[in-house]
């Protein structure tokens, strides 16, 4: 299940990264997600078991967030 889990999550981080051209504004926000989203996921999988799955989703997730943040805060 971990496995699939990392699988997944290194799929969905590549996809993500290879939408746009990355600036330095873009890469730093993506930077950020990802590192809040590892925390956020590091926590919920110290209380709940599973620490690594629940670090790569939360980390995937974050950088998914940050990617879409960069892009509303472009359209501004």
């Amino acid at each position: 299940m971990a496995r699939r889990v990392m699988a997944a999550s290194a799929a969905l981080l590549l996809f993500a990264a290879g939408c746009a051209p990355l600036d330095r504004t873009t890469g730093d926000r993506t930077l950020t997600g990802t590192a809040v989203g590892a925390a956020a996921g590091l926590a919920v999988g110290v209380l709940s078991g599973g620490i690594l799955s629940s670090t790569v989703t939360g980390a995937v997730a974050g950088a998914a967030g940050g990617l879409v943040y960069d892009q509303i805060q472009k359209k501004r």
